[in-house]
């Protein structure tokens, strides 16, 4: 988990007096260190994809890690959209990829485009009982 690792940084201190903390990703048991970000906790371990595209199902990772692009998100304690450039670990925190969401844009709807969240959440609700 160092060798990825700043060790000894001017401003931050040492990392061998950090506190470890363990986390889940995608069912995998995973150490950080107290204060990391998710984004920075798995870069450390080498994992860079973090969810899937909406539309076209690629891999997405961390872009900007400052919480501005929002291509970082993942579900956290069954919680999904949540930014894992700005998210800190905790222990026991269970954190899962993003996955493919359902779009209403896709190029193969035939039905008309909702136009409001009123429309879009019967969409989706429709969309659902049809699994």
């Amino acid at each position: 988990m160092t060798e990825r690792r700043i060790i000894d940084h001017p401003v931050l201190g040492k990392l061998d007096e950090q506190k470890k903390v363990s986390f889940q990703f995608d069912g995998r048991t995973y150490e950080g260190y107290e204060g990391d970000t998710i984004a920075s906790a798995l870069l450390a371990h080498g994992i860079r994809t973090l969810r899937k595209h909406e539309e076209t199902g690629r891999p997405r990772g961390i872009y900007c890690n400052i919480g501005h692009c929002f291509e970082c998100r993942v579900t956290v304690d069954d919680i999904s959209n949540i930014r894992a450039c700005l998210t800190p670990i905790h222990n026991g925190m269970v954190v899962e990829t993003g996955q493919q969401l359902d779009t209403p844009l896709s190029p193969d709807q035939t039905e008309p485009i909702p136009r409001t969240y009123e429309e879009y959440e019967e969409w989706k609700e429709k969309k659902e009982q049809s699994k």
